[in-house]
């Protein structure tokens, strides 16, 4: 009996099983984060409910979700499928000329910057909290939606450069498509300097910087709701009129619900920092890339599920859309009409009443 073998490249059955479970798998993730991030996309900007400065810093999270879902993970499956069917090396275009186009010169940067406009947005986010829980009688006058947009496209114009810079400043840094962690990423040409370590050294130091920042503030807000509402459990003891200039309900939680996505994004990110380190230090880690990069990546459907979970006002809409109400704020003023057109017909019934046409004259009531 004939060793179940691919006799075309020599690999075994469980070999291309698992190769045939890693694309499932991304498909499973193209599916969720297109899907999840769409629907969060049409919520933001299709409800004036959610047309504020912290709704447009979620439509920008939404859109840099989007992109990776739509572009940085279909290569991937390409190129995995190319493997399983077609038996192609993994490094035969690795050996091409530095400068010519490939797909992952296009691919890698769009993936470092995504990455880097989500911490940078989760960065705005936590200071948008910050200001309308410590400030919140000044909130509409220091965020306003002109201001938000600006630094939203300030943002994706700084972190795409960020993410070009490794290729405009140094000649021995390229990309090619891993085949550790199936993605396409910065790698060095055979003679490199020491400056290259340095420029690739820019990516996590900016993004711990980021994420630093972010959690010194989310630290600062939650002391100030700390105390906050403490002064609330005594006031409500004392019976006494709380105080005005104090944040509502609605802003704790959503200074909550960013701090939530602070951590997971943090969580998600740890790994990739820790490979990029090791790989300036010369450590190859293969199953670890893997895990890390596509840990990562999955983050970029988790962000619905904790506005889902969190967000009453998201959860409505998202039941809405699904549902198919898309009239339900047209139907109040039916109701009102037809409430008005009761009224209408009470009042006509009580002017033509009996006592109001006696020709005697007026009817007087006694009291």
């Amino acid at each position: 009996m004939e060793n179940i073998t691919n006799e075309t490249n020599g690999r075994s059955c469980p070999v291309i099983a698992g190769q045939v479970l890693h694309i499932c798998v991304m498909v499973l993730l193209i599916i969720a984060i297109t899907l999840g991030n769409v629907v969060s996309l049409v919520i933001f900007l299709g409800s004036k409910r959610f047309w504020t400065p912290q709704g447009y810093l979620k439509a920008s999270l939404a859109l840099a979700d989007i992109a990776v879902g739509v572009l940085v993970i279909p290569y991937s499956v390409h190129r995995e499928i190319q493997v399983v069917l077609q038996g192609e090396d993994y490094n035969q275009d690795q050996s091409e000329e530095v400068w010519r186009f490939h797909p992952c010169h296009v691919i890698g940067p769009i993936f470092a910057g995504c990455t880097f406009v989500s911490i940078t947005t989760i960065f705005l986010l936590s200071i948008e909290r910050s200001i309308t829980v410590l400030r919140p009688l000044h909130k509409n006058i220091v965020v306003t939606k002109k201001r938000t947009l600006g630094l939203i496209l300030f943002s994706w114009l700084l972190c795409f450069f960020l993410a070009l810079v490794p290729l405009l400043f140094s000649r021995d840094i390229t990309l090619e498509y891993n085949p550790c962690s199936r993605m396409c990423n910065y790698a060095f040409s055979p003679p490199h300097q020491s400056s290259d370590l340095n420029i690739l050294l820019l990516f996590p130091a900016f993004d711990f910087s980021l994420l630093g920042g972010t959690l010194v503030i989310n630290l600062i807000t939650f002391s100030a709701i700390r105390q906050f509402c403490n002064i609330r459990k005594r006031l409500a003891e004392s019976e006494t009129q709380r105080i005005s200039n104090s944040p509502s309900f609605s802003d704790i939680r959503a200074a909550k619900t960013i701090v939530i996505l602070t951590l997971s994004f943090s969580v998600s990110f740890g790994p990739v920092a820790v490979f990029v380190l090791g790989s300036v230090l010369g450590y190859q880690w293969c199953d670890f890339s893997f895990y890390a990069f596509w840990i990562l990546t999955s983050n970029s459907c988790w962000n619905v599920v904790i506005y889902s979970v969190r967000d009453r006002s998201f959860r409505r809409r998202t039941r809405e859309l699904f549902s198919g109400k898309v009239l339900k704020d047209r139907r109040p003023s039916v109701w009102t009409e037809r409430r008005h057109t009761t009224h209408c017909v009470a009042v006509i019934k009580d002017i033509l009443r009996p006592q109001h046409t006696n020709s005697a004259g007026p009817a007087f009531e006694i009291f």
